[in-house]
């Protein structure tokens, strides 16, 4: 696995060996698209000089092997892809697109503002402008020593509540997202979003869950090693019932279940405490996969059946007060379907509907996670 950097040669400049970060940099592009097929690979290098460079990442902290001698990122080699990918974000965007989750509401929040006010019997002490304080006391006994202080003296800084949310991230891994960089695209900007809660949002929750045939919740490290499920059926018409309590031994993967999605997403919002709750669904195709009961219902072409099911669920969001923005990838030259049905699920859902490009996916989910509307397409 050589990593090569080519330029002109003029016989002035000297050699200079690309440093462990940039390597590592490289490395990440390709964990974006491929996932842990990148680490597998690295597992079996032998080429002397690919090992001296592995051995370099190493010693930088950002790689390392567990018990078993595989190749895994380190948090500080996640925080640096997170921190990129974030920088990448920002850079295509306005300098103010960004904010905090405020409220209007003033009162003992976590935010101190320059505004002062009077103080009011409990408010707490640890937010006292002792500058104004002292102020208002040497102008009532018009200075002298010492300074004594009054109740009616104090003033504290005025705050403003800074509100909680919890977000989950669907994230669509059928096999269509494997073109076009989609899924690529997706992982950076949920990395970035992880980035972003970590340094300006300690207070929120934000977890992530992939959606294929079925769905299952993503660690920060499955999130990274994470890829678009294969193609493994190539029918032109599919219709299969999976037993969730008797799994065959293959089962078809690459579908696109949104329902089961959306209902794990709702149990996991569920068991958070946060006052607001958002679900932020990434997709480029219509559903083409339902849970009925305990089977799971694989459909192609998409089917109205399916399309009933996941409107369902997401309404079931909406009545627990959960907020469902839904984002459709268009790339493709057959999006007709999904449109309709990105806004249908809006509709049930009371939520908002965007299609964009890869390119633009990023700003679309940014201005949606911090609370504004500007999408392409809201649908009320």
């Amino acid at each position: 696995m050589p990593l090569f950097e080519y330029s002109k040669w003029d016989g002035s400049q000297n050699f200079q060996p690309q440093s462990a970060e940039d390597a590592f940099d490289q490395i990440s592009e390709y964990l974006l698209q491929y996932g842990d097929q990148v680490l597998r690979g690295m597992d079996r290098v032998d080429d002397p000089d690919s090992q001296d460079l592995l051995d370099k990442i190493e010693q930088a902290g950002l790689i390392e092997q567990d018990g078993e001698g595989k190749w895994q990122v380190t948090p500080k080699g996640m925080r640096r892809i997170q921190n990129r990918a974030l920088d990448d974000l920002f850079q295509s965007m306005h300098r103010d697109a960004a904010g905090k989750h405020d409220s209007s509401h003033k009162g003992d929040g976590s935010l101190r503002l320059d505004d002062s006010r009077p103080y009011v019997y409990g408010d707490p002490l640890a937010n006292l402008n002792l500058h104004e304080t002292l102020k208002n006391a040497i102008a009532r006994q018009r200075g002298g020593l010492p300074i004594r202080l009054q109740t009616d003296d104090f003033v504290v800084h005025d705050t403003e509540f800074q509100t909680r949310c919890a977000t989950i991230v669907l994230i669509d891994m059928s096999g269509s997202m494997a073109r076009y960089g989609k899924y690529a695209t997706t992982k950076k900007v949920a990395l970035a979003l992880q980035g972003l809660v970590r340094a300006k949002y300690p207070q929120d929750a934000l977890q992530f869950v992939g959606f294929y045939s079925f769905a299952n919740k993503l660690t920060e490290k499955g999130l990274i090693n994470s890829a678009p499920k294969p193609v493994s059926i190539y029918d032109s018409r599919v219709h299969l019932r999976i037993d969730l309590d008797n799994l065959p031994k293959r089962v078809p993967e690459h579908f696109t279940n949104i329902d089961a999605g959306l209902r794990l997403a709702r149990s996991l919002l569920t068991r958070q405490g946060a006052p607001n709750k958002q679900i932020i669904v990434i997709t480029d195709g219509e559903p083409t996969a339902h849970v009925e009961g305990r089977e799971v219902v694989l459909i192609y072409p998409p089917s109205e059946k399916t399309a009933r099911a996941t409107l369902a669920e997401a309404r079931r969001c909406a009545a627990a007060g959960i907020r469902v923005s839904s984002f459709a990838l268009i790339e493709d030259y057959y999006y007709h379907g999904l449109v309709n049905f990105v806004e249908e699920m809006a509709r049930a859902a009371h939520g908002v509907a965007a299609y964009c490009a890869a390119d633009d996916l990023g700003k679309l989910v940014l201005d949606s996670f911090v609370g504004g509307r500007r999408t392409r397409r809201t649908v009320n």
